[in-house]
């Protein structure tokens, strides 16, 4: 099986959620690839600042198959950044290339997307929409718990209905105290998918891995 998983905006919890749904799925049993196709902004990464396949390679385990195809200096779309560093753009036949070798021999593949699903990817300016559209794939869109989320996530899902492509709601973090309009979102979002707690991605490793089947619904 292959998954999107994509997001509202930048800094919504894609990493962790990706662990997360990673961690799921080695504890029932099954292999596990997660695709990274461009990662940006590493020339500001913080010291011990990780990047996001290593983020999801400590949370999850180490059963867990990470890659990134390519890795760009300068905090902007991968579009954008590859541009500005002079660098090759990334093609999404290089992507579904790379998703097809590993789904070969993995039971599932996740590939996490940047910022959100209409962000340009690279050669094109494709986005993770459009790698949805080709892969047939469906999509887990992570949201914010806060203020302006009902309209970002609004605007995601329908533009990834309008493209055929199936997706679900995951709350990024959940706030450990929830507010009301954290509570009132939670009503408003509708069917919600699952909740990944605030601060999941400081726990420790196996805690992650045992705690995390229990953040998401079974219809997911």
């Amino acid at each position: 099986m292959i998954t999107i998983v994509t997001g509202t905006d930048t800094g919504v919890g894609k990493t962790i959620v990706t662990a997360a749904l990673a961690a799921r799925a080695s504890a029932a049993g099954h292999s596990v690839a997660v695709l990274k196709p461009a990662q940006t902004g590493t020339a500001a990464f913080a010291p011990g600042e990780t990047s996001d396949v290593e983020t999801v390679a400590h949370l999850a385990g180490p059963d867990v198959t990470t890659v990134t195809l390519v890795s760009l200096p300068d905090p902007l779309s991968p579009h954008a950044a590859a541009q500005v560093a002079g660098a090759p753009e990334l093609y999404l036949g290089d992507v579904l290339e790379a998703v097809a070798k590993l789904a070969a021999t993995h039971d599932l593949v996740l590939i996490e997307g940047a910022g959100g699903v209409l962000v340009p990817m690279g050669y094109g300016a494709w986005t993770i929409a459009d790698a949805a559209v080709a892969l047939r794939a469906p999509a887990v869109v992570v949201a914010r718990a806060g203020l302006g989320t009902l309209n970002h996530t609004a605007l995601t899902t329908e533009a990834l209905r309008h493209r055929g492509v199936a997706n679900r709601v995951v709350i990024g973090s959940w706030p450990a105290r929830p507010e009301l309009v954290h509570e009132r979102n939670l009503i408003d979002l509708g069917l919600i998918s699952g909740r990944v707690p605030e601060g999941a991605g400081a726990m420790d490793p196996e805690a992650f891995r045992a705690a995390a089947p229990t953040w998401f619904s079974s219809d997911l």
